[in-house]
């Protein structure tokens, strides 16, 4: 993300919607086996005590769940309010969950609400408000619309929250580790896993209610109570599927839907996540040929050669994990993390560079900054990127891969993005981490069909970005009929984000005003 010196605490808060948001969905997509499709979501009943509901709007200090939040949140400009919604839809007068917003009144006159999600699964969007509030202040948006993030279903300030490993846990690396797929190597760690997740998060319920078509239905409660008669919606990432599926259900309820960083609706999660990694290695190749221009460029001054020498650095972590300095030992997966968040903005590329220098000479300080900023972690080691509910998520969404697939997907990884190709990361046999789930996904694949009777609604697509590729962008435009705003860039995420003058203008233009850009609109960053 672009620098911003009003904004040098976002970068965390970015990385938890955007980065981190865009990074777990490059990391976390899987699935090819088919599934029994869910039931029309849209078609809700006996939500009238839900719909009545009112909100009581208050000041945010008691919202944060950690420190960092609540000095964002302390913001008096900002409120909050929660949201009662069923926690299983088919069966509403049953147990409640509690969705947590918070709001920017608008400057003038409300004319409606911006309902924000910034990606993840995993991110926050009560979070993402609150760091970004300059830049929405600063913004035309602010003056006509109360501004409101909300934190999905099990994340944040949301409840019942969605839990498998503690803080510590991840601080010691005792968690499902990532490379090309989660390293789970058995079926006893996949029951593991869903187990612990089961126990933590307060049981069966509360885990396998986490998934996208739950908060869909969520949203158009939100909808309802905030008086909005139709939806005025910006997600990013993950949150663009969010809105695609609201779109797909409730067409005549929507207003005006920015979907930014567009997921592609074409490809099964498993050809998404390789066309993510070959993106992810096009823009190693960019940092590779950037590093060369030094003569003392820590990958050589061959870009060619720039994979080997990275296996190089890397290698010897995986037996021996040095130390940082606060202690904690760096792994080889924290690595690839460290250094696959900073392949999603052009401006970070030097960090990335300056951190493999520095663990090659026996420092890996700087790879673990990289690698907290992907998890979000925060001074006091709160993990703020919510990657235990990301896990549930995409558990209930999409189909489960068989061990062949599963290690097949690995090999695959190392073929298209040979930067992996290490034996730690493709070698061997896997198994899905959503293997022992305790329920069957909610979603098929395809999960968007062509949409029909939607207003019009504006993609925003980059096209170096390696967290959602741009031709993901242009199908997701195509089945929705909507408008494409090409970004010419290389990073995820572009509205108030990449510092486009020209891409702010277009989104605010189109939010306020439902002006769309013209066919074959550009920009760049």
């Amino acid at each position: 993300m672009r620098p911003h010196p009003r904004l040098l605490r976002r970068s965390r808060h970015v990385e938890t919607g955007l980065a981190a948001a865009s990074t777990a969905v490059l990391l976390l997509l899987a699935g090819c086996a088919t599934a029994s499709p869910p039931s029309d979501f849209g078609a809700d009943t006996d939500l009238g005590a839900y719909l009545d509901q009112r909100l009581d709007w208050a000041g945010c200090e008691d919202t944060a769940t950690n420190a960092a939040d609540a000095e964002l949140f302390a913001t008096p400009e900002l409120e909050c309010a929660s949201v009662e919604v069923p926690l299983d839809y088919d069966e509403p007068e049953g147990e409640s969950a509690h969705i947590a917003l918070l709001r920017l009144p608008a400057t003038g006159e409300a004319e409606g609400s911006l309902l924000i999600n910034p990606g993840g699964p995993g991110g926050s969007g009560t979070a993402f408000v609150a760091s970004s509030l300059p830049l929405l202040q600063d913004g035309p948006v602010a003056e006509r619309f109360d501004i409101v993030g909300f934190d999905p279903r099990g994340i944040g300030s949301s409840t019942p929250a969605l839990d498998c490993y503690t803080d510590q846990e991840y601080d010691a690396g005792d968690v499902p580790r990532f490379g090309a797929v989660h390293d789970i190597r058995s079926a006893e760690q996949a029951t593991e896993l869903a187990e612990r997740c089961t126990e933590a998060s307060g049981g069966v319920e509360n885990l396998v209610n986490a998934g996208s078509t739950n908060v869909v239905r969520d949203m158009d409660i939100m909808r309802e109570v905030l008086g909005d008669d139709r939806l005025t919606y910006l997600g990013y990432s993950y949150g663009s599927e969010l809105g695609a599926m609201y779109a797909e259900s409730h067409p005549d309820k929507v207003r005006a839907m920015v979907l930014d960083g567009a997921v592609s609706p074409d490809l099964t999660a498993s050809e998404l996540r390789l066309s993510q990694f070959a993106v992810a290695q096009e823009r190693f190749d960019d940092l590779a040929a950037l590093c060369a221009e030094s003569s003392d460029c820590v990958l050589g001054t061959d870009p060619a050669a720039a994979n080997d020498r990275l296996h190089d650095i890397v290698e010897p972590l995986v037996e021996t994990p040095p130390a940082a300095a606060d202690g904690r030992e760096v792994s080889v997966w924290d690595a690839y993390l460290g250094i696959t968040a900073g392949l999603y903005s052009e401006a970070h590329w030097p960090d990335v560079i300056s951190a493999l220098t520095s663990l090659e000479a026996g420092n890996p300080d700087e790879m673990l900054v990289l690698r907290d900023n992907f998890y979000a972690r925060t001074a006091d080691g709160v993990y703020a990127t919510d990657l235990d509910t990301n896990i549930a998520v995409r558990c209930m969404d999409q189909p489960r891969l068989e061990p062949e697939e599963q290690t097949a997907l690995a090999r695959s990884v190392g073929e298209v993005a040979p930067m992996f190709a290490l034996d730690v990361f493709t070698a061997g046999e896997y198994h899905s981490e959503c293997e022992a789930w305790p329920a069957p996904p909610t979603r098929d694949e395809p999960w968007l069909t062509d949409v029909e009777g939607l207003p019009e609604t504006l993609v925003v697509s980059v096209t170096g970005d390696p967290g959602t590729p741009y031709e993901g962008g242009i199908a997701l435009a195509r089945a929705l009929d909507a408008s494409l705003l090409t970004v010419e860039g290389k990073q995820h995420g572009a509205y108030l984000l990449g510092g486009s003058e020209c891409v702010d203008d277009v989104v605010d233009a189109y939010l306020l005003d439902l002006e769309s850009p013209p066919t074959d609109a550009r920009c760049s960053l």
